[in-house]
């Protein structure tokens, strides 16, 4: 659409999706808030690394961005109180800090537990804001935002979606050490021993290179022959459409 193709097609081939998502964000904001609650319940030290929470008090300040250290959280902006509220509904919720436990029972890497957070909530706050824009819009006017930077936000947010994904993946993962069952299981006593775990890592990736290329050759083929048909595609037809049906005189 950014290219021009506005037709009726490519209309309703981002209509679907955009309502699909201005639907299901806020329920996966929701989920995502009930999830966070519950790892302050049940894994505090990991809610800890999250937040950058040294000490166990009420009253804590939630940060957006800044770098984690041991008296505190240098560079961020600060929120009185609100990681208490977000906790427990009140800034007099004490929230567990890591000083809870032993060093060696803490997460690594707070620093990027704490900004892989930020991002992953930001971008859904983003992706909201983005389908109010939508839905702003159409209430009035029936139609998706005309806008370039509405079009440009929305490919952008194809990309925003797969990095925080990987946000959730990197909280999940690295969060959990050094646990694999969270004060049951340390990831040490976890670890495989089985031979050949290099040869099946190398044949995936393998596999998945080759089926990438395949994939962007196909779709890059697919776009050539599209714009070579270009004249067709603009009065509503298109390389791959199906066939018009022949009239009984053998005309179409």
């Amino acid at each position: 659409m950014l290219r021009g193709r506005r037709d009726r097609r490519h209309r309703l081939g981002l209509l679907i999706p955009l309502t699909v998502a201005l639907i299901l964000t806020p329920v996966q904001f929701f989920v995502g808030d009930v999830a966070a609650r519950s790892v302050a319940e049940d894994q505090p030290v990991k809610f800890a690394a999250m937040e950058c929470v040294q000490e166990t008090h009420t009253h804590v300040t939630e940060y957006l961005g800044g770098r984690c250290t041991d008296e505190g959280v240098k560079g961020g902006i600060g929120i009185p109180n609100l990681d208490s509220w977000l906790v427990g509904f009140s800034a007099d919720t004490e929230v567990v800090g890591l000083d809870s436990v032993p060093p060696e029972d803490r997460p690594p890497a707070n620093t990027m537990l704490h900004l892989a957070f930020d991002a992953m909530v930001g971008i859904c706050c983003a992706l909201i804001a983005l389908g109010l824009w939508f839905a702003f819009v159409w209430w009035r006017r029936r139609d998706i935002p005309g806008t370039k930077w509405f079009l440009r936000a929305v490919a952008i947010s194809g990309i925003a979606v797969g990095v925080a994904i990987e946000c959730g993946w990197i909280i999940t993962e690295v969060g959990r050490q050094p646990w694999i069952v969270y004060e049951v299981m340390r990831t040490e006593e976890a670890v495989t021993g089985a031979s050949g775990i290099w040869f099946t890592l190398g044949a995936v990736v393998v596999l998945y290179a080759a089926l990438g290329t395949a994939t962007v050759l196909v779709l890059r083929a697919m776009a050539r022959r599209w714009r070579e048909a270009g004249s067709a595609a603009e009065e509503g037809g298109g390389p791959y459409e199906p066939a018009p049906p022949v009239a009984a005189g053998g005309e179409r």
